[in-house]
């Protein structure tokens, strides 16, 4: 029961002393959401309004773009290969489209079948809110992929843990954090659930999303892959509660390149009750990412639409190699054989036309092979490889 002491600053969590591998530890346990004393959102109102004003530009990129399934299907596989990386993946985005577009013989290596396995939860979370809140539930099922196999098979996939994790250190004893012991983790996972579904008028959906973030990565309710469930969990209440039609905001590329900032602004908040601070870098956050990803998207099309034109104006056969033109832009890496399956095309009229894109200067081969060829829409991948390339 909270206290109704206006001088407690109950937004200070509490230490319980559990003991891991032989050592006593000081494990921190959050209070509930939401903070009290109640966060100061005056202060964050211009922060808000631009963080807003970004959203809603981004929000009606569809307008600008002829498929905007295309750019949402890059840009998910884009903020996999980022939020992955945050965890230490050496993957970058050439390496998952060319494992997906089967340029990339055998079996994908752990770090691409972890991206392979974000990019299925994300897709799998998206989809199922369409017959189920955002939850508990839907959380450990997305876990559940995105653990399916690989490194995180053996940690526990779509079940919350049962035994002492902690963040950061060689063990327990020297750890930056440690999270809530196994024993308090189920309570404060049914008030974070709980503050999700409540109704929050006086709390604007940009800052509730800051809020469930911070206290999902201080729960750490899972013995792997909590950074990157918490960062979909962002995207995924955004469109849970309709300020966004489309999953097109993605923050992962902004912690990365503030990574000291980020975990030392969540670690304030924990040891200070600094939630503001927090709050301002998070929703500076999302509207630098918003206006990036608007500006991609422009970019894209401009891409698309003076390269349609040059085939038109440049290329024979135009209607071959608009075809295929248009099977790159959801496979900029691309082999024969994957073009002939996609298009439905000849070989001989793929090849003519792969050839063509490549001496328009559209398309470059990227083996240096006579057979197995794979071709790279280059211009396409620098784009959207901005940021991502390791």
């Amino acid at each position: 029961m909270r206290s109704n002491n206006p001088n407690t600053n109950e937004r200070l969590g509490r230490f319980v002393e559990t003991a891991v591998g032989g050592e006593r530890v000081k494990a921190f346990v959050p209070p509930p959401l939401p903070p009290v004393p109640p966060i100061a959102i005056t202060g964050l109102l211009t922060r808000l309004s631009a963080a807003e004003r970004a959203l809603g530009r981004l929000d009606g990129v569809s307008v600008l773009l002829p498929n905007k399934e295309l750019f949402l299907y890059m840009y998910v596989r884009k903020e996999a290969v980022l939020s992955s990386q945050i965890e230490g993946t050496q993957s970058t985005l050439s390496d998952l489209l060319r494992f997906e577009t089967e340029a990339i013989g055998g079996e994908p290596v752990d770090d691409i079948r972890e991206v392979s396995n974000y990019v299925d939860a994300m897709m799998f979370g998206l989809e199922r809110l369409e017959q189920l809140p955002l939850s508990l539930r839907l959380i450990r099922e997305m876990h559940q992929r995105l653990l399916d196999s690989g490194r995180g098979g053996t940690k526990s996939p779509g079940e919350f843990r049962t035994s002492q994790n902690w963040i950061g250190g060689t063990r327990p004893g020297n750890a930056m954090f440690v999270p809530p012991p196994p024993n308090e983790v189920m309570s404060c996972l049914g008030e974070w659930e709980r503050f999700l579904h409540l109704d929050t008028p006086d709390i604007p959906p940009l800052i509730k999303a800051g809020l469930i973030h911070v206290q999902f990565e201080t729960i750490h309710p899972f013995l792997d892959g909590n950074g990157r469930l918490g960062r979909l969990l962002i995207t995924l209440f955004l469109c849970a509660t309709g300020v966004l039609r489309q999953p097109l905001l993605y923050l992962s590329l902004y912690f990365k390149s503030r990574r000291a900032d980020y975990y030392r602004l969540l670690q304030e908040v924990r040891e200070f009750g600094t939630w503001e601070a927090w709050l301002e870098f998070f929703l500076d956050g999302i509207a630098e990412t918003a206006e990036q990803a608007f500006e991609t998207a422009n970019q894209i099309a401009r891409l698309f639409e003076g390269d349609r034109e040059r085939i038109i104006r440049e290329a024979e056969r135009t209607g071959s190699v608009l075809q295929i033109h248009e099977t790159m832009r959801t496979s900029p890496y691309l082999t024969a054989s994957t073009a002939m399956k996609r298009s439905g095309l000849t070989m001989p009229t793929v090849n003519a036309a792969l050839d063509q894109l490549r001496r328009l200067g559209i398309v470059e081969e990227a083996t240096g092979r006579r057979r197995g060829r794979v071709f790279v829409y280059r211009a396409y991948m620098e784009i959207l490889s901005d940021g991502a390339s390791g």
